[in-house]
């Protein structure tokens, strides 16, 4: 089984604000991300930045087989929304904004203006592996590190407007991780030892951010530590981000101004973890991914074909 996210980056039909220009256009991206999908050829493959949900439709179509589709109800104020394409039946458990009650309204412009849920939906399904038993998987689609400003700027007036909207963004990432985690807790239902339980999606942030760190749960026994191999009671709740997985050469999703990032995670309960027999970024044996440099501006990609990130995948065995 091949479990995947991935960043479709602008899914809109041609004619709206954000979507491709023309038809022609449209087509040769869907023929692309089409491409993609069928040589990764995923079981369970966790979507963002659906624009419109006749656009996922369309990309189904054009892939062997029927495929399963859930989306979000919830999408941001540009439309877009987290989802699935599953090659199996799916139960939706949960689609989600709600913050944590404990949780304050957390601030997002110089007006003070605050928000009190998730920016977009926080989707979880329950399929049946291939092997037996039920799979529980939320995707998610984080508050974004590339900054937009009042009036639909995407340069800053200043430094000091550039350091305060980017710490706006990172308290509503942090509050969404936050919210994210409680999913978590609802997925795992105390007994990650037992449940095959994933967290996937654009987390927008890298691995030891905080914002990424708030999903593991109970420190230690990251992969690649000397606690990994040794049971204790955190293994109930704990998740695991694959990232040390991947190999070091494809260890990015996207490229930021010439940076390599990994943004887009899949971490997994302890039960998933240990039957985690390759972990990469891309299509598996095509080595690092070929990814165009992004700037600040996302509307220069819009009759880009493709996506600007790369899929991030476990096979389980």
């Amino acid at each position: 089984m091949l479990l995947g996210t991935w960043n479709l980056e602008n899914l809109y039909r041609p004619g709206g604000p954000y979507g491709p220009k023309d038809e022609a256009a449209y087509r040769t991206k869907l023929a692309a991300l089409a491409a993609v999908i069928t040589e990764l050829d995923p079981t369970l493959l966790g979507v963002q930045e659906v624009g419109d949900p006749e656009a996922l439709e369309d990309l189904a179509g054009m892939l062997d087989d029927d495929w399963q589709l859930a989306l979000s109800d919830h999408p941001d104020s540009r439309g877009i929304r987290v989802g699935f394409l599953s090659r199996t039946a799916m139960t939706v458990l949960a689609d989600t904004t709600a913050f944590p009650a404990e949780l304050r309204p957390v601030q997002v412009d110089d007006s003070g203006a605050t928000v009190t849920r998730a920016g977009r939906g926080l989707l979880a399904v329950e399929v049946e592996e291939v092997e037996g038993g039920p799979l529980r998987v939320a995707v998610c689609h984080l508050k974004s590190k590339l900054l937009s400003y009042p009036n639909g700027r995407f340069q800053p007036r200043d430094e000091g407007e550039r350091a305060r909207y980017g710490a706006y963004a990172l308290y509503r990432r942090a509050a969404e991780a936050t919210a994210l985690r409680a999913l978590a807790d609802e997925l795992l239902d105390g007994d990650g030892q037992g449940r095959d339980v994933a967290v996937l999606g654009d987390l927008n942030d890298e691995v030891q951010a905080a914002t990424t760190q708030i999903l593991l749960g109970p420190p230690g026994s990251e992969i690649g530590t000397p606690g990994y191999e040794q049971a204790d009671r955190g293994d109930a709740t704990r998740l695991w981000d694959v990232a040390p997985l991947i190999p070091p050469g494809q260890r990015y999703s996207r490229v930021n101004s010439g940076r390599r990032e990994l943004i887009d995670h899949v971490l997994v309960s302890h039960r998933l973890v240990h039957r985690v027999a390759a972990a990469g970024t891309g299509l598996p044996g095509d080595g690092p991914p070929g990814l165009p440099s992004v700037g600040p501006d996302p509307s220069e990609r819009r009759d880009a074909p493709g996506s600007d990130h790369a899929p991030v995948w476990i096979r389980v065995g």
